[in-house]
């Protein structure tokens, strides 16, 4: 587990681990987690700002927001603070539109 992340992991660190994919890179989680506990304790941002492209990390972390969307390579999304982490899930954390239009300019 990164130290490099915006979560630090205090307790509960003896859960299993759960290896996922974001962006085609490697992410281990543990068993539990949601995929945005998993993505700030991995030292990632959630998302890129749809306007600024800044980096996002959630708003309220707790599911009233609308901020945590993220996708699945299909299209469908999924909301990063309530979604728990799956061995062998697939994540995308720009929509599959977006990167679809840029790879084929």
């Amino acid at each position: 587990m990164s130290e490099r992340g915006q979560f630090r992991r205090v307790a509960e660190t003896g859960r299993r681990p759960v290896r996922l994919r974001v962006d085609g890179e490697a992410v281990e989680a543990l068993d539990g987690d949601t995929v945005l506990v998993a993505l700030l304790t991995a030292g990632r941002r959630l998302r890129d700002n749809e306007f600024e492209r800044r980096p996002r990390a959630g708003f309220c972390l707790m599911g009233a927001c609308q901020d945590c969307w993220i996708w699945r390579p299909d299209g469908g999304r999924v909301r990063a603070c309530s979604t728990p982490v799956a061995d062998g899930m697939d994540l995308l954390t720009r929509s599959p539109l977006e990167q679809w239009s840029i790879r084929a300019s």
